[in-house]
């Protein structure tokens, strides 16, 4: 195989965005074949957009059984995301797929036992592990530069959205028609990473999410969450999309520092010696370990998506590794999962979570929800 002959699933804005850069040759070794959406007016769109070359379908799974593909981009609403990769998998279509994995971890689970009984290339659009900031703080944490981690604290807060936001589809915001709120619609990035960088699940987590505070909605869209990992070390997730001016900042503390990413920016403050250390040796009572002040160069900018794809086609094509395998993409989902269980349960949920318990929570959710597909 030469080109990568990809089918883009779902023609919203995610799959329009794909499309465009596919279509400039920003990804080497790729070519779009076809495209499907059950929506006539953007099928129309890519038959006028795309040209004869481009093969349209309505029925996605027309598309997956055709031999026109030999890989998919899943672009679709959340609760079908594992339903596509699971077919796909059984026809042996690579599958590259877009956020959140799924809406409840059972679901995804199962994706993720299917996908291993395969022998495509399965990765997930975690476009943020591109990112050269997190990409370092991650390398600062690996290497041991850091020690060991600590404490993670992140307050993600700069997801504003109004109530004319969530008025503009039915669907938003709804337990039927998204499965969740800012957790599963903004976060899902966030949740990856803040686990992805530390290379760390939590053992246990406590959380309380407050559903339409300050709008007029179903879901959460308000978190605070505190967590407890195996080591001893603990952290804090704030998250909302009804604060404005909001906070994007990362903090990672270990035993030899502490790294800040905020404002685009990553600083290390870095110990000259390490806590555990200089408290082991100093009889002073008000002393502190000796502090340098870093700002770590970050060199090149974030592929973004284009960056993703380009790595999921060189796996396909190459054998090179993947930077997001689509396998883990439960465990952003599990951290999510588990915010609303610890809510809805007023109670500690522990790793792995109880997904049946999760499940029968989220059904009854959907059975009252104002959106019935």
């Amino acid at each position: 195989m030469s080109k990568v002959r990809i089918g883009i699933i779902g023609l919203g804005n995610m799959g329009k965005g794909h499309i465009s850069y596919i279509r400039n040759g920003t990804v080497s070794g790729v070519e779009l074949t076809a495209v499907s959406d059950v929506n006539e007016g953007s099928r129309l769109w890519a038959s006028e957009t795309l040209g004869e070359a481009v093969h349209v379908y309505s029925d996605p799974y027309e598309l997956i059984a055709s031999d026109m593909v030999d890989g998919v981009i899943i672009c679709t609403p959340h609760f079908s995301h594992p339903e596509l990769a699971i077919a796909s998998f059984k026809h042996n279509k690579h599958v590259l797929l877009e956020k959140p994995a799924g809406v409840y971890t059972k679901q995804v689970r199962h994706m993720n036992e299917a996908a291993e009984q395969s022998d495509v290339v399965f990765s997930m659009m975690y476009n943020q592990r591109t990112n050269p900031l997190y990409r370092k703080l991650k390398q600062l944490v690996d290497s041991g530069e850091l020690g060991e981690v600590r404490r993670t604290n992140w307050i993600i807060t700069n997801w504003y959205r109004s109530q004319s936001y969530y008025d503009s589809g039915t669907w938003r915001a709804t337990w039927g028609g998204e499965g969740g709120g800012v957790l599963l619609n903004q976060d899902p990035h966030q949740l990856d990473l803040w686990q992805w960088t530390v290379s760390m699940m939590p053992q246990r987590l406590r959380a309380f999410c407050y559903f339409g505070k300050n709008r007029n909605i179903e879901v959460e869209n308000d978190v605070t969450a505190f967590v407890e990992y195996e080591n001893g070390a603990t952290g804090v997730f704030v998250t909302t999309t009804a604060e404005a001016p909001g906070t994007n900042r990362f903090e990672v503390v270990g035993d030899r520092g502490k790294v800040v990413i905020e404002n685009g920016k990553l600083t290390f403050y870095r110990l000259v010696e390490s806590e555990s250390e200089f408290n082991a040796r100093s009889k002073e009572p008000f002393a502190q370990p000796e502090c340098w002040q870093i700002d770590i160069p970050i060199e090149g900018s974030n592929p973004d998506h284009a960056g993703i794809t380009q790595n999921w086609a060189n796996a396909i094509l190459h054998n090179e590794p993947l930077i997001a395998p689509g396998v883990e993409g439960i465990k952003g989902l599990m951290l999510a999962n588990a915010m609303l269980l610890s809510t809805w349960e007023d109670d500690w949920v522990q790793f792995p979570i109880d997904e049946d318990k999760y499940l029968a929570h989220l059904e009854e959710k959907i059975a009252t929800s104002k959106f019935q597909g």
